[in-house]
């Protein structure tokens, strides 16, 4: 493990998320690390929600960076997305060493299939892959009127086993640095039926618009684009105000399920922790491979500006 500065032997965690730093996922585990006393953790977190914003990063602009109490932990709030949080982390702009694993979340919302490419909590972790870090996301299916604030603290807890076991690959330079992990944990977790290795499914968010007359009509959203109209006030996501002529739309969202029996949503539903590994390439299904490779070399001579 690197130096930690003054952490004796004690690994370092650096933990993120895109719901905010005041986030009761993020809050739960990290109480939940620092309890264990086996690690050093730092927080490097958006200071307000991020939900969303997939792997947007803050570019042209400074990032404002505000140190917060945190017992137990290091902890800053950032301005900027959660990429941003996971980039700065590790720099060792912010802090001396650079962490040994990055984990995000844990989220309000299950983050599988598609809306993998729309999280801002597997970006996190992603970051922290581009950069050779080891990491995961972890997210928690959260369902109005069978959820609660404890369940996260659950979940945290459930995932300590797979956070021990990571580490200790880590340590001994057994760990792939060619994949990071996506953890969702299912509504029930105290009954759990144990981790179950994944795919990336198809499940997706399928968005539609409708015309309202106000910012807050239409009920709340999740981190993850799910619809409820009881949730929470820290998922409330923040609208500008818009006056005169203009008009008020707001996403629909409903899903869509299209999984197969062993894809990460459909094992999620059965009660299963899922863990999928994932990469940074997207390569394109092999049938649409073959059709281009045939297709690509007519493209300029049937296409060219003289024959049009």
């Amino acid at each position: 493990m690197g130096s930690n500065d003054g952490a004796g032997d004690r690994p370092t965690i650096m933990v993120t998320n895109d719901d905010g730093i005041d986030a009761p996922g993020l809050q739960a585990l990290v109480r939940v690390l620092v309890s264990t006393n086996r690690f050093k953790v730092l927080i490097c977190a958006p200071d307000s929600e991020k939900s969303a914003v997939s792997h947007s990063i803050t570019w042209r602009h400074a990032v404002s960076v505000k140190r917060v109490d945190i017992g137990g932990a290091t902890a800053f709030a950032v301005s900027g997305t959660p990429a941003d949080c996971t980039s700065l982390g590790i720099s060792k702009a912010l802090f001396p060493s650079v962490p040994d694993l990055v984990i995000s979340g844990i989220n309000m919302g299950s983050n599988c299939g598609y809306d993998i490419v729309y999280s801002g909590t597997v970006a996190g972790a992603r970051e922290a892959f581009f950069n050779g870090v080891p990491s995961l996301s972890l997210s928690y299916h959260w369902v109005r009127g069978a959820s609660t604030i404890r369940d996260f603290t659950l979940a945290a807890e459930a995932c300590l086993p797979i956070i021990y076991a990571i580490l200790a690959e880590i340590n001994n330079k057994t760990y792939p640095n060619t994949c990071f992990l996506n953890i969702d944990l299912p509504t029930n977790v105290v009954n759990h039926k144990g981790y179950k290795l994944t795919k990336q499914g198809k499940s997706f968010n399928k968005m539609g618009w409708r015309q309202v007359t106000s910012d807050t009509q239409g009920g709340k959203m999740l981190s993850t684009m799910t619809m409820e109209t009881n949730s929470i006030t820290s998922t409330d996501v923040d609208l500008p105000t818009i006056s005169g002529e203009s008009l008020l739309f707001k996403r629909a969202v409903r899903r869509a399920h299209v999984d197969d029996n062993d894809t990460d949503f459909r094992c999620l539903q059965k009660g299963y922790i899922t863990v999928t590994a994932l990469g940074a390439l997207s390569d394109a299904a092999s049938d649409c491979q073959a059709y281009l490779k045939e297709w690509l070399p007519g493209v300029a001579p049937r296409f060219s500006s003289s024959a049009l």
